[in-house]
């Protein structure tokens, strides 16, 4: 599987204004922040697997997804097609659930993005994509 190309998501909610964003640790993009989001399992909707990944990480009951973009990058060796999507916060206080691979969950202005920023991250900012919701 080293040489196949993966598909991922990456999860914009939005709460008052505000995304949600972790910082990583484990094995791809240690140190960096990012979205919730993770692996499209086989048969599963984008949108599903958008719902899933945040409730598995976060706790956070959230809805309407809706498909923003893609892109492709090679992170740490591997290929990725991450999927961006931006869903509506319904409830909940979000949770650090997986701790092997994120130590803190935080509330950040689209301004206040902290650096480092996951490799999938940059990409989808650099096509200026217009996010609902979303203050300066």
């Amino acid at each position: 599987m080293e040489n196949q190309t993966r598909v991922g998501t990456g999860v914009i909610i939005v709460r008052d204004g505000k995304v949600l964003m972790c910082k990583r640790v484990g094995s791809l993009g240690t140190n960096t922040w990012a979205f919730a989001g993770g692996h499209l399992e086989f048969g599963e909707s984008l949108e599903d697997c958008a719902v899933r990944e945040v409730k598995e990480e976060t706790g956070l009951d959230v809805q309407n997804p809706c498909v923003l973009t893609a892109v492709s990058d090679v992170i740490d060796g591997k290929h990725y097609v991450t999927v961006f999507l931006r869903v509506d916060y319904v409830s909940g206080e979000a949770q650090v659930l997986e701790p092997q691979k994120c130590v803190e969950w935080r509330w950040l202005a689209w301004h206040e993005l902290p650096e480092p920023l996951f490799p999938s991250i940059v990409s989808f900012l650099k096509q200026k994509v217009v996010i609902a919701g979303v203050t300066d």
